[in-house]
């Protein structure tokens, strides 16, 4: 067998069928299209996946909103630096000890130190995220950043909301 040997399955190839060209050729007259309706009249006849036949068309019926909602966001709950100062030197600032204070709501959702203030004194700060202009007062205070990890991310954090119980476990409380 050699290359000028090859040749298609019979029946692959087909010619295309030419319409309007006379009765006898099966596909005159109307070409395939019926008769009348938008379908039948010209190139513009229908207008694409926005026409609706002249009914007002879904996406102006929709209210005006653009965009999406992320399901997979995680809120977090902020702490600026100068809130620190309510602390005495040498204590550890945990989220607990934080809602205690009424400087977040929740001790169980993730917490985020920002970095807007100042703070002279040496405090440990266990969080969920630091911002880098926050990790750098609190060191430069002489105190210490504890990273907490995240028990619960992406769309469990926002939709599938453990109880208090279940999260006092992950979270290590008696």
């Amino acid at each position: 067998m050699n290359l000028n040997d090859l040749q298609p399955n019979k029946g692959s190839k087909t010619r295309k069928t030419r319409v309007g060209r006379g009765i006898s050729a099966g596909k005159g007259k109307t070409a395939g299209r019926g008769t009348k309706g938008a379908g039948a009249r010209g190139r513009h006849a229908r207008k694409g996946a926005y026409f609706e036949g002249g009914q007002l068309p879904l996406v102006r019926r929709l209210p005006f909103k653009r965009g999406f909602t992320n399901l997979f966001r995680i809120e977090y709950q902020e702490v600026q630096v100068a809130d620190l100062e309510a602390f005495d030197a040498g204590t550890v600032v945990t989220p607990a000890l934080l809602a205690q204070h009424n400087f977040i709501r929740d001790a169980y959702q993730p917490v985020v130190i920002l970095g807007n203030g100042e703070t002279a004194k040496n405090l440990t700060v266990k969080a969920h995220r630091f911002t880098s202009g926050a990790r750098t007062i609190i060191e430069a205070a002489g105190g210490k950043v504890e990273k907490l990890e995240l028990v619960v991310t992406g769309a469990h954090a926002t939709v599938k909301r453990l109880t208090k119980e279940k999260l006092a476990k992950l979270h290590g409380e008696q």
